[in-house]
């Protein structure tokens, strides 16, 4: 009789994008489980549809359990809003808006003399989740986006005026997370936290996920303000010295038109993005977010204030 060996085929090793993916799903289904009434901030922009992506992901076959909130400023790229709405009809699942303009309209807030709402935000976006009774509200913020937002836990408690107090956080060691809160408290949680945009970009390629077309290069109508290439736009007042002209551009970021910039790129297909992105040394919101120039703590204030 002849002997066979059999040689043990160790398994594959995960990858950075399968550790964070797991990473991702395991925080998405901790903080569901132990939520009352849990809410998923989606505003169609690329880490919003990373973070619903893995929420279906978590709880597939069954439905996303979570409503899904957008805060609309009025100033969002048209493109954006049609795609946020045909992702919630393809999924079949709720989606709660908190407009901006209505607090406009009845005296709640005031236009701010810079004509960016983006500041606005805030209490439209507290008097929904305290309005719908979420207390754990899903985010797509990530660390490497700006200095303030890599001051943030995973698990962010917020007091109950929806406040953010950096001294007064959780440890998270050895990736238990704690969203316990009292009465009145909600937690903000990101499970895209230890993600970098190009971790985000390489798990679009590989699952496949659909975006905007703004995130990708194609001929539109820019003029330039204070370094930033601007889209005109019934937010943008256009002044009699700006210079309107056609160039190739895409968005990394697609926040407020009012404030967003474009970037000249030629990168019309994921690869090409993911090859721009590995170049760059600046972060998105560092390079086209207006309003994270507004003081050098600019988003530190509003996130204080209770902003995402």
């Amino acid at each position: 009789m002849t002997d066979v060996t059999t040689a043990t085929v160790a398994p594959p090793r995960p990858t950075t994008l399968d550790t964070l993916e797991s990473e991702g799903i395991h925080i998405i289904r901790e903080a569901v489980g132990g939520a009352r009434k849990p809410a998923l901030l989606f505003s169609g922009g690329k880490d919003s549809v990373v973070v619903l992506h893995l929420a279906a992901k978590a709880f597939w076959p069954a439905r996303v359990p979570v409503e899904l909130l957008h805060v609309d400023t009025g100033h969002n790229f048209q493109e954006v809003l049609d795609f946020r709405d045909r992702t919630v009809e393809r999924l079949g699942l709720r989606l709660q808006v908190a407009s901006v303009q209505d607090y406009i309209d009845d005296g709640r807030l005031r236009e701010r003399p810079d004509g960016t709402r983006n500041p606005l935000q805030t209490v439209p976006l507290l008097d929904a989740i305290a309005g719908h009774g979420y207390d754990v509200v899903l985010g797509g913020a990530r660390r490497d986006e700006e200095k303030a937002r890599a001051k943030e836990r995973v698990v962010s408690l917020r007091d109950e005026f929806g406040q953010w107090d950096p001294r007064n956080q959780r440890p998270e060691l050895w990736n238990l997370y704690n969203s316990r809160h009292l009465p009145g408290q909600h937690v903000r949680v990101f499970p895209l936290s230890n993600w970098t945009e190009l971790d985000v970009w390489r798990y679009i390629e590989r699952e496949g996920i659909e975006l905007p077309g703004l995130y990708y290069a194609h001929e539109r109508e820019v003029f330039q303000r204070d370094g930033m290439w601007l889209t005109p736009h019934h937010s943008v007042r256009v002044r009699e010295t700006d210079t309107i002209e056609t160039r190739v551009v895409r968005y990394r970021t697609v926040g407020d038109a009012s404030c967003t910039g474009a970037v000249e790129s030629s990168a019309a297909t994921v690869d090409e993005v993911i090859a721009e992105v590995a170049a760059t040394r600046i972060t998105e919101r560092g390079a086209t977010r207006a309003d994270d120039r507004l003081t050098e703590a600019a988003m530190e204030d509003r996130k204080k204030e209770g902003y995402f």
